[in-house]
């Protein structure tokens, strides 16, 4: 196996990124809309999630500290 300059391995890098690139399959213009709607309903449930666990901490921690 022949030594490459840094060049060599950039040019061997691009290339061979390029090529794996064009064997994938990209998502049409529905599925992608379709999956985006999905992963912001997700962020918003969990983000409601996090906001209860942490609104019931709150009190559970006045309730110890205050009490």
């Amino acid at each position: 196996m022949e030594k490459l300059s840094i060049i060599g391995r950039m040019r061997r890098f691009v290339g061979d990124t390029i090529a794996e690139m064009k064997r994938c399959t990209w998502p049409g213009r529905r599925q992608l809309a379709e999956s985006t709607v999905l992963v912001v309903v997700a962020i918003m449930v969990l983000a409601c999630f996090v906001a209860g666990v942490d609104q019931v901490a709150l009190i559970l921690i006045r309730l110890v500290t205050v009490g």
